[in-house]
C-alpha cells in the first residue's frame, strides 16, 4: 500500500477515479477560542498492491498535541481485489467533516492507520491570534 495523497482541505470530490481538491490547508488562524471550523475534507488517494489483496480496516483519528481524540470515526472497510492483469489499483477516500472545534491552540494531527498499523500523519496548526485592543 502506498498513500499517494494525504491532505485536509476545503472540499474534495471523486469524479470516476480522480481526485479533486479545493483549498488544501495546513493552518488554521483565529481569533477567538473556542474555535469553530465550519467545514472540510480529509482527502486520501491510496495505491493497493498485489500483496495487498483481502479485507481490510481504515482508520483516521483526529488528535490534539497531547494524543486526546476530538473526531471519532468509524472504520472504513476496505476490500482490495485486483483484475490478474492489473499490477496495482488505486482508491479515493473522502471524509467531510462538519463544525470541528478546537477548544485550544496548538498542533493537531488526523492519523491514519491500516489494520492497526500506522500509515501517515496529516499536521494541523490551529494559530490564536486574539483582536487587537483599541488603544
Amino acid at each position: 500500500m502506498n498513500i499517494q495523497v494525504a491532505v485536509l482541505c476545503d472540499a474534495a470530490t471523486d469524479d470516476n477515479g480522480k481526485l479533486n481538491l479545493l483549498g488544501a490547508f495546513d493552518t488554521i488562524y483565529t481569533q477567538h477560542l473556542p474555535a469553530i471550523h465550519p467545514q472540510c475534507s480529509i482527502a486520501l488517494r491510496v495505491t493497493f498492491f498485489n500483496g495487498d489483496e483481502g479485507k481490510h480496516n481504515l482508520q483516521l483519528n483526529f488528535v490534539d498535541a497531547d494524543g486526546h481524540s476530538i473526531a471519532k470515526f468509524p472504520h472504513i472497510p476496505v476490500e482490495v481485489a485486483l483484475p490478474e492483469d492489473m499490477h496495482f489499483g488505486t482508491r479515493n477516500f473522502i471524509v467531510n467533516l462538519q463544525q470541528l472545534k478546537f477548544d485550544n491552540p496548538g498542533l493537531y494531527s488526523i492519523d491514519i492507520s491500516l489494520d492497526d498499523q500506522p500509515q501517515a500523519s496529516i499536521p494541523l496548526l490551529v494559530r490564536h491570534n486574539p483582536p487587537a485592543q483599541p488603544a
